[in-house]
């Protein structure tokens, strides 16, 4: 009896239909005759639902008695909250069961806690099931769901078993599709779909889901293409996704192939960019570390991955790299070989596309380095070190000195093939301590002494037996190869581990830093470019790290950065300066560092350019916005000025007039008309002038809160003073936390959003004010009814002068939401428009909550 097959249908978010998808799936395959039944289906009281259940075997489910304990309930009362009944499906044995809601927890007592682990039960048995989950219940996105939904799901199950289903169908509906659905009653009831709408299934929410769920698919697929084409031994590219590999040798042409290949994957959606590295394994290589680190940094900020492979035939491990990761095309640049050094062969690129086949198309692109020639590989050797090669000599000359008094002294005729040997193990030792050129000299000095000392006619450098000249030649060329291997794999294992080290360091530098899009501030707030310094400082051993630049040849030098005690001023006043082009250098105090080092050290300087680079650009993006902004605010207050300033003034100028005319007798009732005129002339235009003034203190950085805890029935009343009474419903739970805010502040930023609520709601619908707590925040929602606002121009109502729509001149200049939207965030919250579910708009303030204060010490919370 094999295993059970398993199929999930995957949603973004309940309501997109994942469980009628499941029924519709059980219906076709009983009207093929495929014995199949429901062991649980979570219907929620659904018409549909319940419409698609009817005609199918429904087996009892299991709900939890009295008391905690299971019973049986009856057929067709199983909901969200029943267990399956596993024992009674086992029993019955069907080809196929449907099992509802994969990531259910089961009521204590159950004989498993989770209802995936009662799907291995029947998968085991032989059983076929059909399952549903949520992206929200998947272990692995629980912080991700509830950074996005405020939301934590308690019920999860392991991506693993997810990832094991035989078939996974994702179930997709648009987020405004699901938010009708919901708004029409097809998923809640008509009590929770206002709450529904306004929490978890805000289209934000929805929509960010939805690309985790796609996101999530999209690699199952992909792996499933990857073990299909494992299994069937495919080794053509199959151009489901456009795939472009670049190849890098490390020379300057390589940021010209990675902006080509960039320019060919924006011709195409959804393109990706791959940039591979071919190392040779014996470790010589002309590749220079600190322009693949530039190279590296170009191609991850244009959304690609850098890879490093190691491989002796290079167009052999590019093509084998291409065709693993299922690419469609190559791209490599001209070779840099002179024109002599093709006789030593065709060169990678013209190899490459040679091979490459029908499938794969290579793109080889012209630069400025062609044939320009590519240098000679330079060996990673190092220094054995002093002593070292001191007791290296010694063992080579010395050792076969003292083996010869030993064995003259003794009197020992070992005979001269067991002479030969104990000789040659002083060879190879001295290799070992002293590396190749004190081996030599002992298998020269050893030689030299078994013809004097061993070699018969003793006493005198000649051989009298032929056999022996032979075996003194044999030994001279063993000794010397046997001390040139052993030196070779002592300075490859030497050489293996400063690589390694190297690669650290260097993977430090991609992982932390070349990663980094634009330079944030670090902890203790050190930029990116002093951590960077500071690194270099640390990896090695460095006094200080300085990073200067100048603005021309003849210019002084200034620092751009510097760590450490005591930093130089200037390159030649450092121990190690290296230069990074002609007017920027990294210079570092506190010891010379040998030649060796100076290539890792050369691509820290490139990154901190980089940084320094970006750092610049941010500042003056920056500087520009500011520029912009302010041009723009002043361009608007001059149209603001000029007329809806003077429109009041207008008015109360006229009025003023009218009462001092001596031509006119006035009323008393006109008097007061107006006079009422004139104080509402001067409300409007204090109302003008308080927004102008608070936009004007958001623009130059001047609010600066005072926060404390405050509850919201206290001031959010005080805030609709300034609206009609009957305008607004206010709607202020009193066990709502306390939230951490400036009064004054929120209550300016509330009665400029109710205002703004009342003036687009019509007169018959009264704004709701009502707030709600969800996880570690509180919402306050300002609801209207009137003609809402497109999606396109829900943020651009923020922006300071905005008016969207037919409002008249004389309604304001457009400041009242942009003060509040500056004074939210000034207090560490958000303010945000969405539309209300049957019209209208929706302003969201979501502030902080302030977190329950721990017991005093010796309390218990229970």
């Amino acid at each position: 009896m094999g295993r059970g097959r398993l199929r999930i249908y995957l949603g973004a978010a309940p309501g997109v239909g994942k469980t009628y998808a499941m029924l519709a799936e059980a219906h076709r395959r009983v009207e093929r005759g495929t014995d199949c039944v429901v062991a649980c289906a979570a219907h929620h009281d659904r018409p549909r639902t319940l419409a698609a259940l009817a005609g199918l075997e429904r087996v009892p489910a299991r709900q939890t008695g009295p008391g905690g304990a299971p019973g049986a309930s009856a057929a067709g009362t199983e909901d969200s909250r029943a267990d399956m009944d596993v024992d009674a499906v086992l029993a019955r044995r069907p080809a196929v069961a449907l099992v509802d809601d994969l990531a259910h927890t089961n009521a204590p007592g159950a004989r498993n806690a989770k209802r995936w682990r009662d799907v291995e039960e029947l998968l085991a048995a032989g059983i076929e099931v059909i399952s549903t989950v949520n992206i929200q219940h998947l272990e692995s996105l629980g912080d991700v769901v509830e950074s996005i939904t405020g939301v934590r799901e308690p019920d999860t199950v392991p991506d693993e078993v997810v990832r094991r289903a035989d078939q996974i169908e994702l179930v997709d509906m648009s987020p405004q599709a699901l938010r009708r659905r919901l708004a029409h009653g097809n998923v809640y009831r008509p009590d929770e779909v206002d709450a529904a709408l306004s929490n978890y299934f805000r289209p934000g929410n929805l929509t960010a889901l939805r690309e985790l769920a796609l996101l999530w698919t999209a690699d199952r697929v992909d792996e499933y293409l990857q073990q299909y084409r494992g299994e069937h031994g495919i080794r053509s590219t199959w151009q489901a996704r456009e795939r472009i590999v670049v190849g890098l040798t490390g020379g300057p042409e390589g940021r010209t192939l990675i902006r080509r290949a960039a320019r060919m994957a924006a011709k195409g959606s959804g393109s990706e960019i791959l940039a591979v590295h071919i190392a040779r394994s014996d470790g010589l290589t002309s590749a220079s570390p600190k322009e693949l680190a530039v190279q590296r940094t170009l191609v991850e900020d244009l959304g690609g991955s850098f890879h490093h492979v190691v491989g002796d035939d290079v167009p052999h491990a590019l093509l084998e790299f291409a065709r693993g990761v299922n690419a469609t095309q190559v791209v490599l640049g001209s070779s840099r070989r002179r024109t002599w050094q093709y006789v030593l062969g065709p060169g990678v690129g013209a190899t490459v596309a040679r091979d490459s086949g029908t499938d794969l198309d290579v793109h080889i692109v012209t630069h400025e380095e062609v044939a320009r020639g590519r240098g000679l590989p330079v060996a990673r050797g190092r220094a054995l070190g002093r002593n070292r090669v001191l007791w290296g000599w010694l063992t080579g000359v010395a050792g076969p000195a003292l083996l010869t008094l030993l064995l003259s002294h003794t009197g020992a005729d070992l005979g001269l093939a067991n002479d030969m040997l104990l000789f040659l193990s002083m060879t190879v030792a001295s290799a070992l301590l002293g590396g190749l050129a004190p081996s030599l000299a002992s298998a020269a000095f050893g030689s030299l002494l078994l013809n004097w000392f061993f070699a018969p006619p003793l006493y005198r450098f000649t051989v009298a037996d032929p056999k022996n000249v032979v075996a003194l030649a044999v030994f001279f060329g063993v000794a010397v190869a046997v001390a040139s291997v052993v030196d070779l794999a002592a300075r490859r294992t030497q050489q293996a581990a400063r690589l390694r080290a190297e690669s650290q360091v260097l993977s430090y530098l991609a992982g932390s830093v070349l990663r980094v899009g634009v330079p944030q501030a670090a902890p203790g707030g050190e930029s990116a470019l002093e951590a960077l310094l500071e690194r270099v400082r640390e990896t090695f051993s460095m006094e200080s790290a300085a990073l200067l630049e100048r603005a021309g040849d003849t210019e002084p030098w200034t620092s751009a950065g510097r760590v450490g005690p005591r930093p130089v001023d200037r390159p030649e006043d450092a121990d190690v300066d290296v230069p990074v082009g002609d007017h920027l250098a990294l210079a570092l105090s506190g010891r010379v560092l040998p030649a060796e080092d100076r290539r890792v050290l050369g691509a820290f300087a490139a990154q901190a350019a980089v940084v320094l680079d970006r750092q610049k650009l941010v500042d003056q993006a920056e500087e520009a916005r500011k520029l912009a902004e302010g041009n723009r605010i002043r361009t608007a207050l001059l149209a603001a000025v000029s007329h809806d300033l003077r429109t009041p003034l207008a008015g109360i100028k006229a009025a003023v007039s009218s009462l001092r005319s001596d031509d006119v007798e006035w009323s008393e009732e006109d008097q007061a008309e107006l006079l009422a005129g004139i104080e509402a002339g001067a409300d409007r235009l204090d109302h003008l002038v308080g927004n102008l003034l608070d936009m004007s203190r958001l623009q130059t950085g001047t609010v600066t809160p005072l926060l404390r805890p405050t509850d919201l029935d206290e001031v959010v009343p005080m805030a609709l003073g300034g609206v009609p009474d009957g305008s607004a419903d206010l709607d202020i739970p009193e066990t709502l936390p306390m939230v951490e805010v400036d009064r004054g502040l929120l209550e300016r930023a509330v009665a400029n959003v109710v205002e703004n609520a009342v003036k687009y709601s019509p007169g018959a619908a009264p704004v709701l004010v009502s707030a709600s707590a969800l996880a570690q925040r509180v919402e306050l929602r300002v609801v209207d009814r009137g003609p809402g606002v497109p999606d396109e121009a829900k943020e651009r109502i923020f922006e300071p002068f905005q008016r969207f729509g037919d409002a008249p001149r004389g309604a304001g200049v457009g400041l009242g939401l942009a003060v509040a939207r500056g004074f939210a965030e000034a207090m560490g919250g958000t303010l945000a428009a969405e539309d209300t579910p049957g019209g209208g708009l929706t302003m969201v303030l979501t502030l902080r909550a302030v977190p329950p204060a721990a017991p005093p010490p010796g309390v218990s919370s229970a």
